[in-house]
């Protein structure tokens, strides 16, 4: 019933430690290519083009857009070996890598377009000069962008953490209460599911207190299954768990009891509140994304239908750890259909 002792934890790493992380995002390469086309348009009407200002304007969006596509291509290639290095490097790094992209292109193009591009001997150097000079500019001006939106996503992530810490320190002392008083019936009558109990609430108090820490989606099922063996010896036959679990289990982690804050309130808010009891329902499935859904539902006690309704601790609390862990790209959701109330946890892939 009981596993061996857990290895020691592994601290879930700051955000900040992969700031080139949050670069391969969709609104971020959207605004690169948005930005790139802003460039285009503002050398063509700063300039009096003898072909006509929209071929003039094509030929330089095709530049710039390929000069943040290789820039951005070389920093994917880059990213592992930059996971550690301090980001004022990678600054450095990155408008290094936007001048040669510059210089690539613009000597391919002298050589492919021909007389639509063709940059006269004499004035080679000057074009090349004006270029990097362009390109430095624009190239500070997207880091400082860029810092900005890294350093707004630093102040969300520690406003959730400090939330979710916040959430920690809110013990539910009814829990423990119940625990030990189920612990006491059972010594003398049961005294091997007496020690089975307290072997599991010292499991889940280790994890509770060992701090925020990553472990796998099979280790967190673990500890739900030792949260409601605990509970059903309170309830007994009132309490009944459906298991939807895929074999094997998706290999990915999450933050220690980030789910089992939710199995608590189904119990808590559905099945404690119904004379017959009621089945919890849990089930994992994949994501459209390559992550990992997984569902959480309960039976609703009598009374107005709110998603919301008493389940006021473990839903900020899940949400914050997955939120914080995930960086924003994960979700919790919750909605009440045919009488029973979901919890949905979307867990994203990891990032490449």
């Amino acid at each position: 019933m009981h596993a061996a002792p857990p290895p020691p934890p592994t601290t879930v790493p700051p955000p900040a430690g992969a700031p080139l992380d949050s670069l391969w995002q969709a609104r971020v390469l959207i605004w690169v290519v948005v930005a790139a086309e802003g460039v285009a348009a503002a050398l063509t009407l700063a300039s009096d083009p003898p072909l006509g200002r929209w071929i003039r304007f094509g030929l330089l969006s095709l530049t710039a857009q390929w000069v943040a596509l290789l820039t951005l291509a070389a920093l994917y290639l880059l990213r592992e070996r930059l996971r550690d290095v301090r980001p004022t490097r990678i600054a450095w790094l990155a408008l290094g890598l936007l001048v040669m992209s510059c210089w690539s292109v613009l000597a391919i193009s002298d050589l492919l377009l021909g007389d639509l591009w063709r940059i006269p001997e004499e004035a080679r150097v000057d074009v090349f000069l004006r270029a990097t000079g362009i390109v430095l500019i624009v190239g500070w001006l997207g880091l400082a962008a860029f810092q900005n939106h890294w350093r707004l996503r630093q102040l969300a992530v520690r406003a959730k953490q400090a939330e979710l810490a916040a959430l920690r320190a809110r013990v539910r002392p009814h829990f423990l209460f119940n625990t030990l008083n189920t612990g006491a019936a059972l010594v003398h009558h049961r005294p091997h599911e007496a020690e089975e109990l307290l072997l599991d609430l010292a499991d889940l108090f280790r994890a509770a207190l060992g701090g925020t820490r990553e472990i796998p989606l099979e280790e967190e099922f673990a500890l739900i299954r030792r949260y409601l063996e605990i509970e059903s010896l309170r309830f007994g036959p009132r309490l009944r768990v459906q298991w939807r679990l895929p074999d094997p289990i998706p290999d990915l982690r999450v933050p220690s009891l980030s789910l089992q804050p939710l199995v608590e309130n189904a119990i808590k808010h559905g099945i404690e509140r119904l004379p017959g009891g009621g089945d919890i329902d849990i089930a994992v499935e994949a994501g459209d994304d390559g992550g990992v859904v997984v569902a959480i539902s309960n039976p609703l006690p009598p009374g107005p239908a709110d998603a919301s309704r008493g389940h006021n601790v473990g839903l900020p609390a899940s949400l914050a750890q997955i939120e914080a862990y995930t960086e924003g790209r994960g979700s919790v959701e919750v909605a009440t259909a045919d009488g029973r109330f979901i919890a949905t946890v979307r867990l994203p892939p990891p990032l490449a």
